[in-house]
């Protein structure tokens, strides 16, 4: 239960909003700006990224020039994860409304490198850092009926600009669990005059949406929508299954187990029953796709694998029925090879948190993951939907993966609920067009 603040407590650290912009400009953004001032030394996408921030003014400048007038739509995203989450509803406001310019920025280098061929952008930018001045230049610039801005990346000072220019700001896809540290006394404060700004905070449950109401907001619409994922997942699964990436002579007639986004320490829990199981049934077959498919990595996995398995790398598989592992040696194949999959085990649940569980889910597998999901409400639900399952240890994940290759039964109910889990959660995108449509004159 949320504490009961004092109220002589409340006048004390709840400055107004200008106080709370002048520290948070004075003193949090210079160290923040000297660090990754500091981290492009040695980091070089951290570089490139600001030297791409160094061209987004004279970039908008052109954009203005060869998209005059018309209705905008700004979105941001922080990085790829979360653009997943704005595509559907870019894709079906682009449908709707051709006619509307819609410019998308990234903090993330990963964001804006991966995105910037993304066809449903009329413009792809770097987000300036959150000078003051790079906030109301931007927004001169950029000149948006309305602001999108997906799931937590919100910079202050842009939002403040927003404000100032009479731009209406919808948060969507939020999020905030109960330990968040948001909610935190002098956070909360400072939180509660952020969000104040914003017109709509749709998020991701009813969960999400009574958490953010303990900021007390007043005129704020918040309302829980679920999350637009589940439309992206849902299109993106039934786009791949129509053209599937392995061959017959390796799915025919086969168990399939696939592996995604592995790290080490996935693999020192998967690995063992997976090559017990290999060994004991001719009929199932496994395709490991590890997070970073470095040489290293992948020289590791093929000394851990027996020849008996006749492993092969993606590229060069030759379409052998022999082979019974295969080791993809590329990135951004995974979706598609779901599509072949009869079991999913998604990776990071043993590392930090785990990677999309959603994929998978998609396409009416069971799913199979380490216990590390407390950033993904989903991940905790799809497992008690029976779609999902949570293993803390090898043995624990040996056994699951036994009984989900050896039940038939098991195993297509297992994947019944995971598929369901998905279907059931679509439509998200709708409800956020129907918010942002009359900002931009629809």
């Amino acid at each position: 239960m949320e504490p009961q603040e004092n109220p002589a407590v409340f006048v004390s650290i709840h400055p107004g909003p200008v106080i709370w912009r002048f520290f948070y400009t004075t003193f949090f953004l210079p160290p923040l700006w000297l660090f990754f001032q500091a981290f492009g030394l040695i980091n070089s996408k951290v570089r490139k990224g600001w030297q791409g921030r160094s061209r987004v003014f004279s970039d908008l400048e052109e954009f203005n020039r060869t998209h005059p007038g018309g209705s905008r739509l700004w979105v941001h995203a922080s990085s790829m994860g979360e653009f997943e989450q704005a595509k559907p509803i870019i894709n079906a406001l682009k449908a709707a409304h051709p006619d509307i310019n819609v410019l998308c920025t990234f903090f993330s280098p990963s964001g804006y490198e991966n995105n910037r061929s993304y066809i449903g952008a009329d413009g792809i930018f770097y987000l300036p850092f959150d000078w003051p001045g790079n906030a109301e230049r931007f927004l001169n610039l950029a000149k948006p009926q309305a602001a999108l801005f997906i799931r937590y990346d919100v910079w202050p000072n842009f939002i403040h600009a927003c404000d100032r220019a009479s731009v209406p700001v919808i948060l969507a896809s939020a999020t905030l669990r109960k330990d968040s540290l948001r909610l935190l006394p002098i956070a909360k404060a400072f939180h509660r005059k952020l969000y104040s700004h914003f017109d709509a905070i749709l998020t991701v449950s009813n969960n999400d949406a009574e958490t953010f109401k303990q900021f007390g907001l007043e005129g704020v619409r918040i309302e829980a929508i679920g999350d637009t994922r589940f439309d992206r997942v849902s299109v993106r699964a039934k786009n791949a299954s129509r053209s599937p990436l392995l061959p017959e002579a390796f799915t025919s007639d086969s168990v399939v187990v696939t592996v995604g986004s592995s790290w080490r320490e996935d693999e020192d829990r998967y690995l063992p029953g997976l090559i017990s199981l290999l060994e004991s049934n001719n009929r199932l077959k496994a395709v490991i796709v590890p997070h970073e498919p470095e040489e290293d990595h992948l020289k590791e996995l093929e000394q851990s694998l027996p020849e008996s398995l006749n492993a092969a790398r993606f590229s060069k598989y030759s379409g052998s029925e022999l082979t019974r592992c295969i080791l993809v040696d590329s990135i951004g194949k995974l979706l598609a090879l779901y599509a072949s999959a009869d079991i999913a085990f998604v990776g990071g649940g043993f590392k930090s948190n785990v990677h999309n569980t959603l994929e998978p889910a998609a396409y009416g597998i069971p799913v199979v993951y380490g216990p590390k999901i407390h950033n993904s409400q989903e991940a905790r639900a799809l497992a008690e939907s029976g779609g999902g399952y949570i293993v803390d240890s090898a043995e624990a994940c040996s056994e699951v993966l036994t009984r989900l290759t050896a039940d038939e039964g098991a195993r297509l109910e297992s994947g019944k609920a995971a598929g369901e889990f998905v279907s059931s959660r679509t439509g998200a995108t709708g409800s956020v067009l129907d918010t942002i449509a009359p900002m931009l004159g629809r």
